[in-house]
């Protein structure tokens, strides 16, 4: 059976009816046959019983796993108040699983997860989705072995006010859970991923943090260090917009020989920043900044290695995960990366995508890593 994708988008007054509208023009786009896994790309605006009744009113028991997010994207562009929906069909099967306890510990979280995937001996691979304001997905990425599996996600995002934010499994959904799908048999996830953020020469020591809050840089709070490089008084850091905008200003932070990005949730009324993955005392932090041509580069490049690994097997679907600090950083010119992706992949490849606070990508022979302000390119193809 020659593996299909499809998409469709709808946007409407409530959720049910867009996750109908959604579900309808993806079915229709894909024939005769079944699907085999949906994946939802949710508004946060709508209800997520809403969108999961409405997905499922067309799509019935078929697996679906999904979240939210600010905006979706298909192959027309950026859709604010929407829902996307992908669907594919193939000679594969597709294990939905709920893990509600995702925010109380990524590491019993993972730990299940494992004995999911430890029940079949056939290799699997994992799509996953978790919550992006509640959990801690580095402690989830630890806790999974790394040659068990093919782990590739994405955390939600929504509210930056509120924090609200959720995730579906089928008829399952709610705030700080992890949904996941495990993929097996003549099925493939090409993985490609990069990003547009580059260090222009500010230094900073970490000098207080504690679990997700960085309290101190050089000594001070975090927004006073902000507000000696921009110019706004350290106290608007704790309101709307800088509160948020602080994400498209992340830190390189030294870890081993590599620096790996790190990026503010928002700013806190005592001036330090929410991140969503712990950083550590006494090292050196880098100011790091995005621009269009960057983002445009890396958009190509994530695009060009997701296909290079896909090798000889064509593409049904492609799956974007872009950090949201791209959404605050090309506003001006929303779609950006969806255009720069079509021109590696050509407009006729289905694509889905959504924002997200963060994305979990697979190593070679290695636990799975978990990434800031990354766009990650996800193919889904057929084995050879």
């Amino acid at each position: 059976m020659t593996m299909i994708g499809s998409v469709g988008f709808a946007q409407a007054l409530d959720g049910r009816e867009a996750g109908l509208q959604a579900a309808h023009l993806a079915l229709n786009s894909l024939g005769a046959s079944s699907p085999a896994l949906g994946i939802v790309i949710s508004s946060h605006q709508y209800q997520a019983r809403e969108v999961s009744s409405g997905v499922a009113s067309l799509l019935g028991d078929a697996p679906v796993i999904g979240f939210s997010s600010p905006a979706g994207m298909t192959n027309h562009g950026q859709h604010a108040h929407s829902v996307v929906l992908a669907v594919l069909s193939g000679d594969f099967e597709a294990d939905t699983y709920w893990y509600p306890g995702y925010a109380q510990s990524g590491r019993e979280t993972a730990t299940k997860l494992n004995q999911h995937v430890a029940a079949r001996v056939e290799r699997q691979s994992i799509l996953c989705f978790g919550d992006g304001f509640n959990g801690d997905a580095e402690q989830f990425c630890g806790a999974i072995p790394g040659a068990s599996s093919h782990l590739v996600g994405a955390l939600s995002s929504g509210d930056l006010h509120t924090g609200n934010t959720y995730q579906l499994v089928g008829k399952q959904n709610g705030a700080g859970a992890l949904a996941a799908a495990l993929l097996r048999g003549n099925i493939v996830m090409a993985v490609g991923y990069d990003h547009g953020w580059n260090p222009i020469g500010k230094q900073f020591r970490i000098t207080r943090s504690r679990g997700f809050w960085l309290r101190t840089l050089d000594g001070r709070p975090a927004s006073e260090a902000y507000s000696e490089l921009f110019g706004y008084p350290a106290r608007d850091w704790a309101f709307p917009p800088l509160s948020h905008l602080a994400r498209l200003y992340p830190l390189g932070v030294e870890q081993g020989e590599d620096l790996v990005i790190r990026s503010p949730i928002r700013v806190e009324a005592d001036g330090s920043f929410r991140m969503n993955a712990s950083v550590r005392d006494g090292i050196d932090a880098y100011l790091l900044v995005g621009s269009l041509a960057a983002c445009e580069n890396a958009a190509r490049q994530a695009a060009q290695n997701a296909l290079k690994k896909l090798g000889s097997a064509k593409p049904a679907l492609a799956l974007v995960l872009v950090d949201e600090s791209w959404q605050m950083l090309l506003k001006a010119h929303p779609g950006t990366e969806i255009a720069a992706i079509q021109e590696i992949l050509g407009d006729k490849i289905p694509i889905a995508g959504g924002y997200t606070l963060g994305q979990i990508i697979p190593e070679e022979k290695a636990r799975p890593k978990f990434l800031n302000q990354h766009i990650t390119v996800i193919l889904f193809g057929e084995t050879n």
